[in-house]
């Protein structure tokens, strides 16, 4: 357990979002669930400002760095949270964000997809069922929702 402390508290230290997405299961199995909030939080926080570095330089998070890969999932699972809690203009924005700041056009093209979603106020639940191709998206390999079934009329 102190291990894990350790390895935890020097990912956190180093920004490290990546290696703290590899030693998640490991939380899960350790950790009650007030010291997970905790740990998912200080992901976001370390998202959260990686997503601002990269916006004041007016850089693209590219989806082949490995810190950028766990930003963008970290910030994508953010506004999934939104969405799904039916925060659907928080979300909106998110994704927007999203669509913007990566430079793999694959994922930016699927957060506009989101968005739309989100803006013509499809609840999640109906969005996941009505226009997600989830054998697709499970087979597909990445961590967001990257197949549909048909297009969000505007």
């Amino acid at each position: 357990m102190n291990e894990l402390k350790d390895k935890i508290f020097k990912a956190q230290s180093e920004g490290d979002i990546a290696s703290l997405y590899v030693l998640e299961a490991q939380a899960h199995d350790s950790f009650d669930e007030e010291t997970l909030m905790a740990y998912y939080a200080n992901i976001l926080d370390l998202a959260l400002e990686r997503l601002t570095n990269a916006l004041e330089s007016l850089e693209k998070l590219d989806m082949n760095e490995v810190q950028d890969f766990a930003t963008l999932r970290a910030l994508y699972e953010y506004a999934i949270e939104h969405y799904s809690a039916g925060s659907a203009s928080d979300a909106s924005a998110l994704f927007e964000v999203l669509s913007g700041i990566s430079n793999d056009e694959a994922f930016s093209e699927a957060m506009k997809v989101h968005r739309a979603g989100c803006d013509t106020k499809i609840p999640f639940d109906d969005f996941i069922d009505e226009y997600v191709d989830m054998n697709a998206t499970q087979n597909g390999g990445k961590f967001y929702i990257s197949y549909f079934k048909k297009e969000i009329s505007q």
